[in-house]
């Protein structure tokens, strides 16, 4: 499977303009991976090559919304075991390809990475966030890649996206706040990278993210659950304001 991804046929249907082929190829793509627990990590490799050109070569925005979701989708599918190393792939090639990528196509790999860090967050608070390894894994690989602080093969541009998301996509996984986020252990990444980056701006970036957010501040207060209370003696409207999110059929863009 991992070399079909990189063959004619599989391309074109993943990035037909007809949504029939498009959605047939996606779940062949997921019926293999949902059987299969262990990988090389030169077939992840290999096959994220694939699936990085087939976004390349979707040019309608709205198909490139749907096909950046349905990649993401993808992580829900993944057995215990391949859930690190696919995501490890992931990171790896977008660090790889980014210096590539022309100011065209930037946006839907920004919407891409953005749809696959919410997707992990989402699919690490399914579980509760039990297991501390293997979060603390998934940090490893966020600090090893994306997060990582001296590497200089890894692009600024893709530390600053991550960074000015972050906390958005934590904040999509735990709305609630009923206090199971292992927030400190999932802020460890940002800590190190705003400790341990040579580069100004990227410290001045972390910081601004770490201190300025006033979510961060409470996240889980008495006050911040007493704050939700009146907003539910509001009413209706003034409650569901805010509710639709990443939700829209519509493409709008990056929203920074």
């Amino acid at each position: 499977m991992a070399s079909a991804t990189q063959n004619s046929p599989f391309l074109k249907q993943l990035t037909s303009s007809d949504r029939r082929k498009r959605d047939q190829a996606v779940d062949s793509l997921r019926t293999y991976l949902r059987g299969r627990t262990r990988f090389e990590e030169v077939e992840l490799l290999k096959l994220w090559k694939g699936l990085f050109y087939c976004m390349w070569m979707q040019d309608k925005p709205r198909n490139q919304q749907r096909l950046a979701v349905d990649l993401a989708g993808l992580v829900d599918v993944l057995s215990h075991e391949a859930f690190i190393p696919f995501l490890d792939a992931f990171w790896k090639t977008m660090a790889r390809e980014w210096k590539g990528i022309d100011a065209l196509r930037m946006d839907k790999f920004l919407f891409l990475i953005r749809q696959y860090l919410a997707a992990s967050f989402r699919q690490l608070a399914k579980q509760q966030w039990e297991g501390a390894e293997r979060v603390e894994q998934y940090m490893d690989v966020l600090r090893a890649t994306p997060l990582n602080a001296r590497d200089h093969k890894i692009p600024n541009g893709l530390r600053y996206h991550v960074i000015d998301i972050y906390v958005d996509e934590l904040d999509k996984v735990d709305v609630d706040r009923e206090g199971h986020m292992p927030l400190e252990l999932l802020l460890r990444p940002l800590k190190a990278l705003g400790k341990e980056s040579p580069t100004k701006a990227v410290r001045l970036r972390v910081k601004e993210t770490l201190e300025d957010d006033e979510r961060l501040r409470n996240w889980n207060s008495k006050e911040d659950g007493e704050e939700e209370d009146h907003k539910r003696q509001d009413g209706p409207e003034t409650a569901g304001q805010g509710a639709d999110e990443d939700g829209d059929e519509e493409w709008g863009g990056i929203d920074e």
